[in-house]
């Protein structure tokens, strides 16, 4: 069951298309016990959520949106009520699943789990896993492998059960086809325009239209408050700048860090296992130890049967198909037994069976990779940044205190802190009160304390705020705006263009609907047709709106019209000349791919049923706390 789980790509797209905050699976454990951090927002057949599990997967969320956007995120979607119920909805479900799983004594082996994270292409460097990489990224994350591995452990046992969900959709062959013909259907139209711009010669406003629409919108009219600012930033970067890195300390680092530079002894071996748990009584114990000796015994009179006799006899499900072969592993990633004995055999030696907490193995070891070193030249600017990055690390730790206090004590200039420090002062081009960013920092504290009265009307420093890790930033305003509502005659010819243009749409728009209707009743219209084109339902050419339209207008009677408003810019007609719908051939492989795709939609809609139901069982209820005001 895990080797079909940890391969199948499709039910792992399930998932994430269910669970939103991705392999953030929390330990069983910590599923059934109260965590720190009073408050419950959720409780899920009787086991509580608590506020700090929902404030880390809030910001995790949060965190993703950030990451994947072009640009700055809008402060008030971050924080808004909608995304904090869709980061609890999907605790909830994360719950009912977990509870689920631990039901139906659904389990993960170490040794599945070893298996599983050394195929994990984020952990291997040169195509190999590596230990170190595995230690520095989980710590990175915050969080050490016995975490990651209860969490792994959890998101495979949620595979395990979603299986057989995700395969069991059946998708019927007519529908796809049905589904794929209308995708492929062809319509060749032609298009009558009524652009706004040929109405606005006639249109006349009326003498007070200025004046009304300036009196009734004079909110979003108004340019809010902005300011310019200076503004010195304590980070690693620029203490970097002044880090010098000796050639001694680089050797002494290269010397005592020699297996970050090094690929560790790795070797291959396959093993034929004899299950036996690790408190057995005697009885089985000595009858598993003698199956292993019996296995052993015929190996050592014909070792070529090795890959034939773990196909037969080897209790271990994810090798035993593949002729006990578990591909290359380092020390630390086996069972202590297994690992001196491998690493103990020479290359082809098939060992006596050695016990583990799992049973008897029988190891043959096929191949060694020998340890390797990089040299130091390689390895010098990569050394050379790293205890730059150290000293900078170490040195911030010491200046942050006195930043914080000159931004404070001397607060009419970021001169002397600049100087003291050796940083840099920034300047800002114009920055409205409603920004999200001061430079290039996204921080809404620091947009905050920049506009706050004090620093504004006084032109005090800001004090110290971190922006992020190792990042301290303090601002000074340098020039100010307060928000102000424009005159008239300012905005008088922004207004009038407006109005005008909206009037001349609403006129296009009137045209091309009275020419339509004309159309329809089989009379003939003034206008010039555009030369004609084929258009795909399948493969949208158009605005949506118009799209819908063509393929929405009747296939009765052709020549078909149908009409649509273009936002603002005017009106246009479409005329359906010809249907093109084409025919599927049973092996067309096209097919195929729809009905893979149609397969997907029936796994994400069943287990979304899953959960549903799953919901119901277990008795959910939400007391999610509202958004506080600020």
């Amino acid at each position: 069951m895990f080797e079909a789980v940890r391969k199948n790509q499709r039910v792992a797209q399930v998932i994430l298309a269910i669970l939103i905050v991705p392999f953030a699976f929390f330990g069983l454990d910590s599923y059934f016990r109260d965590g720190p951090g009073g408050g419950e927002v959720a409780k899920v057949g009787g086991t509580p959520i608590m506020a700090a599990e929902f404030e880390q997967a809030l910001r995790e969320q949060q965190d993703r949106l950030r990451s994947q956007s072009d640009g700055p995120v809008d402060r008030s979607l971050l924080e808004s009520e909608a995304l904090r119920r869709a980061v609890v909805e999907n605790l909830v479900n994360r719950r009912v699943l977990a509870l689920y799983a631990a039901e139906n004594r659904m389990v993960v082996t170490p040794a599945q789990l070893q298996q599983t994270i050394s195929e994990v292409p984020t952990f291997q460097e040169d195509g190999r896993f590596s230990l170190k990489r595995y230690e520095n990224l989980l710590r990175a994350q915050g969080m050490s492998p016995a975490m990651f591995e209860a969490r792994l452990a959890q998101d495979v046992r949620v595979q395990q059960l979603a299986l057989p969900v995700g395969e069991g959709g059946f998708v019927a062959e007519a529908s796809a086809g049905r589904f794929l013909s209308a995708q492929l259907e062809e319509r060749e139209v032609s298009e009558l325009h009524f652009p706004a711009s040929r109405y606005l010669d006639q249109v006349k406003l009326a003498d007070d239209a200025v004046q009304k629409y300036y009196d009734a919108n004079g909110s979003s009219l108004e340019r809010p408050a902005r300011l310019k600012a200076e503004y010195v930033v304590l980070d690693e970067a620029a203490l970097q700048k002044q880090i010098n890195v000796s050639e001694d300390d680089i050797k002494a680092y290269y010397k005592a860090n020699a297996s970050r530079y090094g690929q560790a002894e790795e070797r291959r071996a396959k093993h034929i296992l004899i299950q036996v748990a690790a408190d057995a009584d005697e009885a089985a114990a000595k009858k598993a130890q003698e199956q292993a000796d019996e296995l052993y015994a015929r190996l050592k009179k014909d070792p070529t049967q090795f890959d034939a006799l773990a196909k037969e006899f080897s209790q271990d499900p994810g090798s035993a198909s593949k002729g006990g072969d578990l591909g290359f592993f380092g020390r630390g990633m086996m069972v202590k037994a297994f690992e001196d004995a491998a690493f103990a055999q020479a290359k082809g030696e098939i060992g006596t069976p050695v016990r583990s907490d799992f049973g008897f193995h029988i190891i043959e070891v096929s191949d060694i990779r020998p340890a390797t070193m990089r040299p130091l030249d390689a390895v010098r600017e990569e050394i050379q940044a790293e205890l730059a990055k150290q000293a900078a690390g170490r040195k911030f730790a010491e200046l942050a205190e006195q930043f914080s206090n000159m931004v404070y004590e001397q607060s009419d200039s970021l001169q002397p802190v600049a100087e003291a420090l050796k940083l840099d002062i920034r300047h800002t081009d114009w920055i409205s009160r409603d920004a999200q960013a001061l430079g290039p920092y996204q921080n809404a504290k620091l947009v905050d304390a920049v506009f706050a009265d004090d620093a504004v009307k006084n032109r005090r420093n800001t004090q110290a705020i971190e922006t992020g890790g190792n990042t301290l930033v303090a601002a000074r305003v340098t020039e100010y705006e307060a928000a102000r509502k424009p005159p008239l005659d300012e905005v008088r010819p922004a207004i009038e263009k407006q109005l005008r243009a909206e009037e001349a749409a609403r006129m296009a728009t009137a045209a091309g609907e009275a020419a339509l209707a004309a159309l329809k009743k089989g009379e003939k219209v003034e206008g010039s047709w555009a030369a004609s084109r084929k258009l795909q339902r399948g493969a949208p050419s158009l605005p949506g709106n118009a799209m819908q339209a063509v393929f929405s207008a009747t296939s009765v009677k052709l020549p078909a019209y149908a009409g649509v408003g273009q936002f603002g810019e005017g009106y246009t007609i479409y005329r359906v000349d010809t249907i093109n719908r084409p025919t599927l051939a049973a092996d067309d492989p096209r097919l195929a791919a729809v009905t893979k795709q149609y397969g997907k939609v029936l796994a994400e809609r069943d287990f979304a049923a899953l959960i549903a139901e799953l919901r119901q069982r277990y008795k959910v209820s939400i007391s999610l706390p509202p958004v506080r005001a600020e």
